[in-house]
């Protein structure tokens, strides 16, 4: 059996999930080979934790930034609405 091939890790998070997103569509065509679609599978789980980690890292900023609470969005409203 060979040996699974090593990715790059993705340099942000927009481009990990570009790149995660071409996966999940290569897959749902159901074009892949097995061992393509099983390769394909692995990285999408890696990139997926790369999103969620990149996530919550935003978060733990945020939350930082706004003295430890996160607060409700509020858009603007115009006073004659």
């Amino acid at each position: 059996m060979p040996k699974p091939r090593a990715f790059a890790a993705p340099k942000d998070y927009e481009s990990a999930l570009a790149e995660l997103n071409a996966l999940v569509a290569d897959m749902e065509a159901g074009q892949l080979p097995l061992e393509a679609s099983l390769a394909a599978y692995r990285r999408g789980a890696e990139l997926l934790a790369f999103c969620r980690q990149q996530l919550a890292a935003a978060e733990q900023q945020i939350q930082i930034l706004e003295n430890g609470s996160l607060q409700p969005f509020q858009t603007e409203t115009r006073a004659d609405d």
